[in-house]
């Protein structure tokens, strides 16, 4: 997709869904800068052609600094803590990282040439819903994950009139597979997300994989959620920037698929795939939410998206061919 938004920023560009989204960037004419730590990105998923900055947007003068040093226009701010589990633990921590890092961030932005920024956000503030959801429900965050991204939207509307940018909030479902060009995908470890977690144990990287919890009031008691293909959702995050820059319109969208599946559901596909999985009942997580999955109605109109990879098979494949050669 071609976009005339020359300079942008990627902050937490060497993560998973970072790297992809750099990857589709570089095939047009901007200029991409990432900035990351590196505390969970690899600098070695990083596209060759993307400039890359070890830093943390927690750094307010070192951030702003590089908003006006290489001109940024476009934000894509996808750097924050993941771990649903994790954060429960350690709030303070992702308060500080998610929360005060974004507000670091967007406070950066005062008296310069950004005009878009595009905002990772979750499904997860929606809280504990009955099956699909729209962009209209009034967010009822879940879990301390959910808060924290919750008040980085808020932030970020709050600002967006007074620094004169348009914005996107993107609530990612749950994000899986890895690119077709198999050099990147999800390295990190630490997350429970469970299609990579499936597709280590089925290559013997992992004793067994755990199901957070039997007795949801769900259709066989585990979770539901909404995959979406990592590719996908990438293209959708350049749809969604070039949108914004060119009606000078924000948007909040949901980025899934609009399909609910159950653990055992995926687990069924992935033994059809992979047949020697090993999984093993555990207690609920705390955070989690019983089934959500996108209404994705608005997202596929105003954009005009259309999924390459809408199928549970494909995802579970690239999934374990990545794994397969991953370190």
């Amino acid at each position: 997709m071609k976009t005339k938004i020359k300079n942008i920023l990627v902050t937490g560009g060497a993560g998973y869904i970072g790297s992809h989204i750099v990857e589709q960037l570089v095939k047009t004419k901007a200029k991409v800068f990432i900035i990351d730590n590196l505390s969970t990105g690899y600098k070695k998923l990083v596209n060759k052609r993307a400039f890359f900055i070890k830093g943390d947007i927690a750094d307010i003068s070192k951030t702003k600094k590089i908003i006006k040093d290489k001109n940024i226009y476009s934000i894509i701010h996808l750097a924050a803590l993941l771990n649903v589990r994790e954060a429960e633990k350690l709030k303070k921590k992702y308060y500080n990282n998610n929360v005060l890092g974004t507000l670091n961030l967007i406070k950066a932005c005062k008296n310069s040439n950004v005009r878009n920024i595009i905002f990772s956000s979750s499904c997860s503030i929606y809280g504990n819903v009955n099956g699909s959801v729209n962009e209209i429900k009034k967010p009822n965050p879940h879990g301390y994950y959910a808060y924290t991204k919750y008040k980085c939207e808020q932030i970020i509307k709050k600002y967006s009139k007074e620094y004169k940018y348009k914005y996107a909030i993107l609530r990612y479902f749950n994000v899986a597979g890895a690119s077709n060009s198999n050099k990147i995908g999800e390295i990190q470890k630490s997350h429970g997300h469970l299609i990579k977690n499936l597709a280590i144990q089925a290559l013997k990287k992992k004793p067994k994989v755990f199901i957070y919890g039997k007795n949801y009031h769900t259709k066989d008691g585990t979770c539901i959620r909404d995959y979406i293909h990592v590719a996908d959702l990438s293209d959708i995050h350049l749809k969604s920037l070039h949108f914004i820059d060119k009606n000078s319109k924000s948007l909040i969208l949901n980025c899934g698929y609009g399909k609910g599946y159950s653990v055992l559901d995926v687990i069924n596909v992935f033994k059809k795939v992979k047949k020697n999985v090993l999984t093993i009942y555990s207690n609920r997580r705390s955070g989690d939410v019983a089934e959500v999955f996108a209404d994705v109605k608005k997202m596929k109109k105003i954009l005009k998206w259309k999924p390459k990879y809408n199928n549970m098979s494909k995802i579970i494949k690239s999934a374990i061919k990545w794994e397969r050669q991953s370190v």
